[in-house]
């Protein structure tokens, strides 16, 4: 199978803002997210990109504009990568939902968390996860098992994809960390995914192709050494 590149947004307007921003309309990148976006394009210079998905929000498309200019493609909307659907608490400030009894079970038990008006973080887990490995059949098929793609998404989307990934609970994603314009790297095999980069903020992404010997059986020992760096 084909190795993902899950992308998150650049930092947005709503980042750092004290404010559950989800899917409301409005949240585009901040300057420095624009300059993240920039960046993505020499970051991934040693990497060739055979297709793009994303989220349909705009920060994502904004994040992924240079890229795309850059490479010549188009991307696939995708969305059950979309951002969690946080109902009545979007647009709520982050110190009033602190407050409230959901707050606790959301950090400490999330497979339970279902957001009023809204839906579940297992909902989120199981609508993105079968959203990725859909498109990396659909990938592989068209472009081999060295395909490399990217999928930009949102940072408990991509908690959730890479918890999935790596076996844990979705009880543990809130321990895995996920920066702003920041790839975490996912090779999946006709058995089992291989974790290859977690919350990269900026290292050299040219290990994660895999070489031309690959079988689609494990990733190269090479790849799973440089993944270990993480954030």
């Amino acid at each position: 199978m084909a190795t993902v590149i899950l992308l998150r947004h650049a930092r947005s307007t709503a980042n750092g803002s004290g404010v559950l921003a989800g899917r409301q309309p409005g949240v585009n990148l901040a300057d420095k997210g624009e300059e993240q976006a920039r960046r993505l394009v020499g970051r991934l210079a040693g990497v060739p990109v055979d297709a793009v998905v994303t989220s349909p929000l705009d920060r994502c498309r904004q994040t992924l504009a240079p890229l795309l200019a850059d490479r010549g493609l188009e991307p696939v909307v995708e969305p059950d990568l979309a951002e969690v659907e946080y109902g009545d608490w979007t647009g709520r400030a982050l110190k009033e939902l602190l407050d409230e009894p959901l707050w606790q079970v959301v950090q400490q038990h999330p497979s339970a968390a279902v957001f009023p008006g809204g839906e579940g973080l297992a909902t989120v887990q199981s609508r993105a996860v079968a959203a990725v490995r859909a498109h990396d059949a659909r990938i592989t098929a068209e472009f081999g098992p060295r395909a490399v793609w990217v999928a930009c998404s949102h940072g408990d989307v991509i908690k959730a994809l890479l918890a999935d990934a790596l076996g844990v609970h979705l009880d543990g994603f809130q321990r895995i960390v996920v920066d702003p314009a920041s790839v975490s790297v996912v090779q999946y095999t006709k058995t089992r995914p291989f974790v290859l980069r977690v919350n990269d903020n900026g290292g050299d992404l040219s290990g994660v192709v895999p070489p031309p010997e690959h079988k689609d059986e494990e990733p190269s020992s090479e790849a799973v050494v440089g993944g270990t760096t993480g954030a």
